[in-house]
């Protein structure tokens, strides 16, 4: 199950970068998926139902001390607002996949920031 994950996380990678036009960044493997930074956005899959990763996303929005200006959650997807010190708007779109993972895309600002992005990310999986 865990390397049919990774598999479909990689191909869903490179499916952005070709219908995009783009060469997909990879900048690492999680242990649980695959993580790229794409066009501003940072990409990833992990292991774990979207109420587990939507749980350890609003730990990690109150341990980084960003402000959550919104949030909405169903059973298939979720979506964190957030506004850090200098005001910019971080998006975090979750997203329910088969095998019991959950895509997650993490937007700082217009056209994004790949180390904030990073250590959002990093904080999630640290909760997770």
């Amino acid at each position: 199950m865990r390397r049919m994950v990774i598999v479909l996380g990689l191909l869903l990678v490179l499916g952005v970068g070709v219908l995009q036009g783009c060469v997909a960044v990879a900048v690492g493997v999680a242990a649980a998926g695959t993580v790229a930074y794409v066009k501003g956005d940072l990409d990833a899959v992990e292991i774990g139902n979207i109420d587990k990763v939507y749980n350890a996303t609003l730990k990690a929005m109150e341990k980084l001390e960003l402000n959550v200006t919104e949030k909405s959650k169903d059973a298939l997807s979720a979506k964190v607002i957030a506004r850090d010190s200098q005001d910019k708007k971080i998006t975090i779109i979750l997203a329910s996949t088969a095998e019991g993972a959950t895509k997650i895309s993490i937007r700082v600002g217009v056209f994004g920031d790949k180390t904030k992005s990073l250590l959002i990310y990093e904080q999630i999986k640290k909760n997770l």
